[in-house]
């Protein structure tokens, strides 16, 4: 999948990011291509080779028919929560995360939500839970083409239907 310079990406478990620069370096005899990330939260700027871009998940921005329904998704009934180990949880849903699919970040987020209201989630689920919030609030931005207080009220709007409450960001 090629992206060209300017282009909005998703950078699996980082979030948003604008495509700055693509370059060559050169290691001994082999050339290698690379694509500058410039990620939207913190404006940090990371190099992603060609030959890698789909192993650490870098794809196109959700379409807004995809959005629709993950938001759909959010609002539709509550499961029940996970008894699983959080150890276990975290690693199912580390997985989930570093996939980069927005349907599969919603499934943490609401799971996370879910369990967050029997008992406190682990300081590393509350983090996975804030990220995941962030990267729902910021693609729904970009694929919506509207301000990101106008996605949190999407994303809030559907929760609510569930009666699940929206996280603050932190």
């Amino acid at each position: 999948m090629a992206f060209q310079v300017g282009e909005k990406v998703v950078y699996a478990n980082h979030g948003i990011a604008t495509i700055e620069n693509i370059s060559s370096r050169s290691f001994g005899a082999h050339q290698e291509r690379f694509y500058l990330l410039r990620l939207s939260p913190n404006r940090m700027t990371v190099m992603v080779p060609f030959s890698h871009a789909q192993d650490v998940g870098l794809r196109k921005v959700t379409k807004c028919s995809e959005v629709n329904r993950v938001l759909a998704y959010l609002a539709a009934g509550r499961s029940s929560g996970s008894t699983q180990d959080w150890k276990d949880r975290f690693k199912e849903n580390s997985d989930k995360m570093h996939g980069g699919n927005l349907v599969k970040v919603a499934e943490v987020f609401k799971a996370l939500l879910i369990i967050q209201l029997s008992k406190t989630l682990s300081f590393r689920e509350k983090r996975m839970l804030e990220r995941a919030r962030s990267m729902l609030v910021l693609e729904t931005s970009i694929a919506k083409s509207v301000p990101q207080r106008e996605a949190e009220d999407l994303i809030q709007r559907a929760l609510a239907k569930c009666n699940l409450p929206m996280p603050p960001a932190l």
